[in-house]
């Protein structure tokens, strides 16, 4: 059963500089543990192990199965971006141990007729869980393919009845810089925001995560609820969501208030629209081999022809 709580009166793109090639983290990583074996350092080095996960019940969706193989469970929680448990890829894993995803709360108001607080269970529970495999793109020009497992979030979004002022959805993630250690930094403005416009939010592609591999999500990748817009770059897929706003205007988002000349809102993957800093019709796959040869960037990620429509005769090129 759905219960209304109360009711009331959000992959991010850094330079190549910053950037950690996967090699370099994963050397990193069997040197300390090695070094840890060894006891050539204390305890207090050793890489945390993921956050607790468990088993959910699923179907796979055949829809939405790409037909590139999936990384493995461990690039794709070892290799993050989550600037609110540090800057580099592999900081998520390392330091979202404390972190606390359930209990969960998500606020829901706005411009619509069902607002409130609303628990974890009851936003997840009334909706048959399906597995999705998605191409990601990241805007540092690396992807991965992942099995996410979770609920079209237009499914949920129906529930809360929003009105005919309801033109984009706004997301904010959790702020706990006690658990979140990046969150004590000047890396960006806290909490951490997203939006989309509310026909990008109902498509059919977009998906409220809530696992991966068949489990729920470890801290590192977002748990317990997040984001997932396949044709965008990665730094849409807002994580540890606690707020969902329905709003007449187009809300503000973390990365375009941090460098509005390199984040844009829309964020759709082009291959013909370079970031400032560097070019984005090649990628990177991880996982892909010791030599891990790039390849071409797609059109919206591959998706073109499920979103293309979303935006017919827009300039891509300056809304990006």
């Amino acid at each position: 059963m759905w219960i209304r709580r109360t009711k009331p009166e959000d992959c991010a793109g850094i330079a190549p500089s910053e950037i950690t090639a996967q090699n370099a983290y994963l050397n990193r990583r069997t040197l300390i543990k090695g070094a840890v074996a060894a006891g050539l350092i204390g305890s207090a080095f050793e890489i945390p192990t993921a956050s607790a996960v468990a088993k959910l019940q699923y179907k796979r969706n055949e829809l939405y199965v790409a037909a590139d193989k999936p990384n493995s469970y461990e690039d794709i929680t070892t290799y993050n971006n989550y600037y609110e448990f540090g800057t580099d890829k592999h900081q998520p894993a390392e330091t979202s141990g404390k972190f606390k995803p359930l209990p969960w709360t998500v606020k829901v108001a706005g411009e619509a007729e069902v607002t409130g607080d609303f628990a974890y269970e009851d936003l997840v529970k009334p909706h048959a869980l399906e597995e999705r495999i998605y191409r990601m793109r990241c805007v540092e020009a690396w992807s991965m393919v992942i099995p996410w497992v979770g609920i079209p979030l237009g499914d949920v979004l129906k529930r809360f009845k929003p009105t005919s002022k309801a033109k984009y959805v706004a997301l904010k993630t959790v702020f706990r810089p006690d658990e979140m250690p990046g969150q004590h930094w000047g890396s960006l403005a806290w909490p951490y925001v997203e939006g989309l416009r509310i026909d990008e939010a109902m498509h059919p592609l977009t998906l409220l995560a809530v696992g991966i591999y068949g489990q729920t999500l470890p801290n590192q990748n977002g748990a317990p609820l997040r984001l997932v817009t396949p044709w965008k770059y990665g730094f849409k897929g807002i994580k540890s969501i606690v707020e969902i706003k329905f709003v007449e205007k187009q809300p503000p988002t973390s990365w375009n208030i941090a460098a509005a000349r390199e984040y844009g809102f829309y964020a759709n993957v082009n291959p013909r629209v370079d970031h400032p800093r560097w070019s984005q019709a090649r990628e990177r796959r991880i996982g892909a081999g010791v030599f891990n040869a790039k390849q071409d960037t797609l059109l919206f990620n591959g998706y073109a022809e499920q979103v293309a429509s979303l935006y017919a005769g827009m300039d891509l090129n300056k809304f990006y």
